[in-house]
């Protein structure tokens, strides 16, 4: 089947797509051979190949466009994606610009729960005196982080981990802290919303977004289990849901008590990112809490 610009357009807007005229563009030129430059002039102008005609079907059934490329940029770095992991969104670049900002010179952190690697990658990329430790329960998952760290030249500083986050404990990491600090885009979304999340969304890991009952299941391990190998003055920066800040002020007054506590926004505004700086005198104990 043959789509024009206008035609592609018109369909991606039925099916629901979010931005259908940037998508259309996008498919044509990957899949239909087009150039932007002409899609923006002859919008009738019709591509065909078998190619684009799958790739459209894909989008039409709500398929991520991110998973149908492959790959997807963020904070200028490109990543391989697929469906064994979470796909890199522009809310996630808040954090990294906070870590990027706050880890001291040979700064050594870890990356939990890394999925695709695009936070503890774009870290390096703009820091080559950092090292990162990329703990990740999937193997194929974490095959996919370790891909992405090659694709953009900082692999010797990557160390990739597999391990549980939830079950394993601290343990897994001690050997490799203390750290300067802990990053982190775990599942946050609570069980039941799962549901009710766009197409797309529930096309990504579900372990990738379940984040239990609540949504906080993840953060109690972290600030719990982990914060324990996190040097005096370091920091734990938490990507959260936009409804979450104060559930994860009170978990951190309740775990970190004489921790400083800052909220970070997004581009829209929305509260986004969990800074936690942990006080000059905290006890780092290189090791897990009994709980």
């Amino acid at each position: 089947m043959a789509y024009s610009y206008r035609s592609l357009t018109e369909s991606l807007t039925q099916a629901g797509v979010e931005n259908p005229a940037f998508e259309a563009a996008l498919l044509l030129e990957t899949f239909g051979g087009a150039s932007r430059a002409v899609l923006m002039t002859e919008h009738s102008r019709l591509y065909d190949s078998p190619a684009l005609e799958a790739a459209v079907t894909r989008r039409l059934s709500r398929e991520p466009l991110q998973y149908i490329l492959g790959e997807w940029d963020f904070y200028g770095c490109s990543f391989t994606v697929s469906p064994k992991c979470l796909i890199p969104r522009p809310d996630t670049e808040i954090l990294v610009e906070a870590a990027i900002a706050c880890l001291p010179e040979t700064a050594h952190a870890a990356d939990l729960c890394t999925g695709s690697g695009c936070i503890g990658v774009a870290v390096l990329v703009q820091r080559p005196d950092v090292t990162v430790d990329a703990l990740e329960l999937y193997p194929d998952t974490l095959a996919v982080a370790c891909e992405n760290a090659a694709r953009n030249g900082v692999s010797e500083r990557f160390v990739p981990i597999e391990a549980d986050l939830l079950r394993d404990g601290a343990g897994t990491l001690s050997p490799y802290a203390p750290y300067d600090a802990i990053l982190s885009n775990p599942p946050y979304i609570p069980t039941a919303a799962i549901a009710e999340l766009s197409p797309e969304v529930k096309c990504e890991p579900f372990a990738a977004l379940d984040g239990g009952s609540d949504g906080l299941t993840f953060y109690r391990a972290i600030l719990r289990d982990y914060a324990p190998l996190v040097k005096p003055g370091g920091h734990i920066l938490l990507e959260m849901g936009y409804d979450q800040a104060d559930a994860l002020k009170a978990l951190a007054a309740e775990y970190l008590p004489n921790a400083t506590v800052e909220i970070l926004r997004d581009l829209g505004g929305n509260d986004r990112v969990t800074h936690i700086t942990l006080p000059g005198d905290f006890a780092y104990t290189g090791e897990s809490p009994t709980v």
